[in-house]
C-alpha cells in the first residue's frame, strides 16, 4: 500500500497534508551530528551506505514523516562525471578544475560513485515502513552547472550566467552532458527504491525570463520525459526555487508531476495560478521554524487552508537550517497534524 505522501503525489489530496521537510536529515539533529563526528567528513558519509541510510531514517524514527529524503548531494553528479569534489569545513563544497579552466572532455568519467547511493537507497528501504514513501534526487543542471562553473557556490551565479550569454552553445553542451548523466542516476535510484523523485533547482531564480525558458524549463522538461518513458509511475517533483512569476510555466512545460514552492510565493496566488489538481509541496519559511513562536502555527494554518482543495505536501520553501530548535519542528508537527 502506498502511503499518504505517494498518494498525494499521484494526485489524491488528504484530508491532513503529508509532511516531509528538505534537508531533514542533517546537522539539526543531534543524532546526526554525533554519527557525522565518529565517521568523518560530508562527503565520506555520503559515500559510506550505511551510514547514509541511518542519517535518511533518523528524522522518521523522531518525528514520523511520510517521506525518507535521501541523504546526499547534488554534487555527486559533477563528482561521477569526473571533476574533483571536497567539502572544507566552513567553505563549503570546491569543485576542480572549474569549467572555466577546463572542458568536459578533460574529465574522465567516474560513474561507479553512484554505486554507494544506490546502495543507500536500498538499505534505507529495508529500514521504513511501506507507508513512508522514499524519495530520490538530483540537483537539476541549470543549478550543478553553476557549481561546475565557479567551482563552488557564488552570490548572484555570475560565472554560469556570463557564459551562457557570451557562448550560448558551449552552455548547451554542458547542460546537455549533465541531463544525460543525471537521467542515468535518477532512473539507478528509482531501480533502487526510490518511490519519488525531486529535481532540486535552487538558483534558478538567478536567470532573466527567456535564459529561465532555455536553461531551466528546457532541461527539467528533457529529465522529466526520459523518466516518464523508462518509470511512468513513479512522480517527479520539480522545485525552481526563486521561479516567482515563472512557476506556471515551468509546471505546465515541464511535465512535472508536482512542484515545490519557496518561501517567497504567496500560497493563495500560486493556487490560483497552477494547473487544476496539480500536487504541490510547500511552502513554509525556514527561518520562520528556527524563531518559532505563535507566527508558526499560524502561518502553519495559512498554507494549509490556500491548499484544501489541492493535493498538497507540507514542507518548506528551502531546507531546515541547522540552527532549528527540535521543538520548532514538533509544533510544526502539532499544528499541521492536530
Amino acid at each position: 500500500m502506498p502511503g499518504p505522501l505517494l498518494d498525494t503525489l499521484k494526485g489524491k489530496r488528504q484530508a491532513v497534508p503529508p509532511v516531509w521537510l528538505m534537508r531533514q536529515a542533517g546537522r539539526y539533529l543531534p543524532e546526526y551530528r554525533e554519527l557525522r563526528a565518529e565517521k568523518g567528513g560530508f562527503l565520506e558519509l555520503v559515500y559510506d551506505s550505511e551510514a547514509a541510510a541511518e542519517i535518511t531514517v533518523q528524522p522518521i524514527r523522531r518525528f514520523g514523516f511520510d517521506g525518507a529524503i535521501l541523504f546526499s548531494d547534488i554534487l555527486i553528479v559533477p563528482h561521477a562525471m569526473g571533476q574533483g569534489l571536497e567539502f572544507l569545513a566552513g567553505e563549503g563544497p570546491k569543485l576542480s578544475p572549474t569549467l572555466m579552466e577546463a572542458e568536459l572532455a578533460d574529465f574522465t568519467a567516474a560513474p561507479d560513485r553512484f554505486e554507494p547511493i544506490y546502495e543507500t537507497l536500498r538499505l534505507t528501504r529495508g529500514l521504513i515502513s511501506d507507508d513512508v514513501t522514499l524519495l530520490g534526487f538530483a540537483g537539476s543542471p541549470w543549478t550543478v552547472a553553476t557549481y561546475m562553473i565557479a567551482g563552488e557556490g557564488s552570490k548572484d551565479q555570475g560565472p554560469a550566467r556570463l557564459l551562457a550569454y557570451k557562448d550560448p552553445e558551449r552552455m548547451q553542451a554542458i547542460l546537455d552532458a549533465i541531463i544525460d548523466v543525471t537521467i542515468g542516476y535518477l532512473r539507478g535510484q528509482i531501480d533502487a527504491g526510490a518511490e519519488a523523485v525531486q529535481l532540486f533547482d535552487s538558483w534558478a531564480g538567478s536567470l532573466a525570463p527567456d535564459e529561465f525558458e532555455r536553461w531551466v524549463v528546457a532541461p527539467n522538461a528533457k529529465i522529466t520525459a526520459a523518466l516518464k518513458q523508462s518509470h511512468p509511475d513513479t512522480p517527479v517533483i520539480g522545485f525552481p526555487k526563486g521561479a516567482g512569476s515563472k512557476l506556471a510555466a515551468y509546471a505546465r512545460e515541464t511535465g512535472v508531476d508536482a512542484v515545490g514552492l519557496d518561501e517567497t510565493l504567496d500560497p493563495a496566488s500560486v493556487h490560483a495560478s497552477l494547473p487544476s489538481g496539480m500536487p504541490v509541496q510547500g511552502n513554509l519559511d525556514p527561518l520562520l521554524v528556527e524563531a518559532g513562536g505563535p507566527m508558526l502555527p499560524k502561518r502553519v494554518k495559512t498554507i494549509i487552508e490556500a491548499f484544501e482543495d489541492r493535493p498538497h505536501v507540507f514542507n518548506l520553501g528551502h531546507g531546515i537550517g541547522q540552527f532549528t530548535p527540535i521543538a520548532h519542528v514538533e509544533q510544526l508537527l502539532a499544528t499541521l497534524r492536530g
